[in-house]
């Protein structure tokens, strides 16, 4: 028989349109979107979006699979890509970045006017001009009702009013952190995680909240990021305070280095030696350290 004959039963199955992640928003929302015509996208991409908030501007940042949406959430935002930008959406865009300029100015006057006890921080203009969101600090509660509605007689489009964090504060004006980098949140974060001094402490960081404070004053978020390696480690090593057997003698462990996975240890001789975890025999006895302890530090270090 011919191979002509022969068809594949999917050579006939509709195919389904293509889908990309997508970043947009000043809030670098992220979502799902569909292109139904036949456009050449790669990742890095402008394109022009409709999302539950309107057309709006945004960035491809890879192709949709099927775990995406389980990545993205049960809430993921799906909507379809319009269409590449044109040279007059490129102008479009700047004109909107003007506009922003004179909503926040005209804001903070009717703020002020209303004496409202909060602070405006940003205000975004959805690409398409379907809504004006301003973002704002407030210590408690704010009647903004009146205020929103001279905002829509004076703007003649929807009011959005959103009452944000310090750290989203950051997200949305921090520029450089002190690694000479970007703000991690206002990069490639989607969500801040908690960062506590636990792990300040497991990392032997600096305890000065000037050199682990970020932008924003609460804990840097780079904290985060080795402290489940970390976590293993210690859980994986003798604690400090612990009775070992080594290749060299009996000894007790007065410090860690969990990053290396080696140990600090105190010879019954008197010798301070840096082992690694291979060199333990055995564990005679546990110690007495908490698991929520911090390690103490090393000889000829201050502790914090």
């Amino acid at each position: 028989m011919s191979t002509d004959l022969k068809q594949s039963p999917k050579s006939n199955a509709p195919q389904e349109p293509p889908s990309y992640v997508v970043r947009y928003g000043t809030m670098r929302h992220l979502g799902e979107f569909s292109s139904k015509r036949q456009h050449t996208i790669r990742r890095g991409d402008d394109v022009v979006i409709r999302s539950n908030r309107g057309v709006e501007w945004g960035t491809v940042l890879c192709d949709a699979s099927k775990n995406s949406a389980e990545w993205l959430g049960k809430n993921v935002v799906t909507g379809r890509i319009l269409r590449l930008p044109t040279d007059e959406d490129r102008r479009s865009l700047e004109e909107v970045s003007e506009r922003e300029k004179t909503f926040f100015a005209d804001g903070q006057n009717m703020i002020n006017d209303d004496k409202l006890q909060m602070q405006l921080v940003d205000v975004e203009q959805v690409f398409g001009g379907e809504r004006i969101v301003f973002y704002y600090l407030a210590e408690k509660r704010v009647d903004f009702r009146e205020l929103v509605k001279t905002m829509a007689r004076e703007f003649n489009t929807r009011i959005e009013m959103r009452q944000i964090g310090v750290r989203d504060e950051a997200r949305l004006l921090a520029d450089y952190g002190d690694c000479g980098k970007p703000v991690c949140c206002n990069t490639h974060l989607r969500e801040m995680p908690p960062v506590s001094m636990k792990m300040a402490k497991m990392q032997k960081a600096t305890l000065d909240p000037n050199k682990i404070s970020g932008r924003c004053g609460r804990l840097k978020c780079c904290l985060r990021y080795e402290f489940d390696t970390y976590e293993a480690h210690r859980k994986e090593l003798p604690k400090v305070g612990a009775t070992v057997v080594t290749r060299e003698g009996q000894g007790r462990v007065i410090a860690q280095e969990l990053l290396v996975r080696k140990l600090l240890i105190s010879l019954e001789d008197g010798r301070r030696v840096m082992m690694d975890q291979s060199d333990i025999v055995t564990v005679v006895s546990r110690g007495n350290q908490s698991r929520n302890s911090t390690p103490p530090p090393e000889p000829g270090q201050n502790p914090e």
